[in-house]
């Protein structure tokens, strides 16, 4: 956020006092920016709607990383991201506590339904993908009921995705799976919700709403004049 306010002016001196992901008291002072008024007003909206939004993402992601403690699952972050913000908002994931798993499609394959219904079967899917990406690359594989899971992990699925499983579908893909790959829950995830996904034993949970629906927090920046030469 400080970045925005030295790009529209240079000279503008800026001064963080709080690291990224410490927790705040509503009214806490986050920044210090001194220099010429004209420039302050010009990068404040800029900067206020970026500090909002990722302090958002930030806050939704410690408060799902909360509900998880004790539990062997990670939260994870997905691609959707607000356009152009996404190193911004997977910056703020970190932030919060959790942990980025895609950036783009170059570092994993992620197979999908659509996918699927294209190779005609969970086996080709994946068979297609390896042969493209060869041995090394990673490939994660949305499935949507305990059959596709055991193709899946028989074909050479290095994550598997549980799309919209019942806790018990889950708990039972889980043990079905035995350590073969890794498990990731996903689908219509919440707050009050995200303990019990946890508790099925899975390795991570992605949650997209926290970067692309997270509400942004109210900051606000208030003025102190301090002489004809800040203007």
């Amino acid at each position: 956020m400080l970045r925005t306010f030295t790009i529209v002016d240079p000279e503008l001196h800026t001064e963080s006092l709080v690291e990224d992901g410490t927790l705040v008291e509503p009214g806490a002072l986050l920044a210090i920016v001194t220099g010429s008024a004209r420039s302050l007003l010009a990068a404040e909206r800029v900067a206020l709607n970026l500090l909002g939004q990722l302090s958002g993402v930030a806050t939704a992601t410690r408060e799902l990383v909360d509900q998880i403690s004790g539990t062997s699952a990670d939260l994870v972050d997905t691609r959707k991201t607000v356009p152009g913000l996404r190193e911004l908002q997977k910056a703020a994931v970190l932030a919060g506590g959790g942990q980025n798993h895609r950036m783009g499609l170059y570092d994993a394959v992620l197979i999908k339904d659509n996918h699927i219904a294209l190779a005609g079967s969970t086996e080709a899917a994946v068979q297609q993908a390896r042969a493209s990406v060869g041995p090394s690359a990673t490939i994660e594989i949305e499935v949507e009921s305990l059959g596709q899971l055991e193709s899946a992990i028989a074909s050479g699925a290095d994550i598997v995705m549980l799309d919209n499983m019942s806790i018990d579908e889950m708990r039972e893909a889980v043990v079905l799976a035995d350590g073969r790959c890794r498990t990731e829950a996903s689908g219509g995830i919440t707050i009050a919700t995200i303990r019990e996904v946890a508790k099925t034993g899975v390795d991570m949970i992605s949650v997209g709403w926290i970067t692309h629906s997270a509400p942004a927090l109210d900051v606000a920046l208030d003025l102190e004049y301090l002489g004809p030469e800040s203007i």
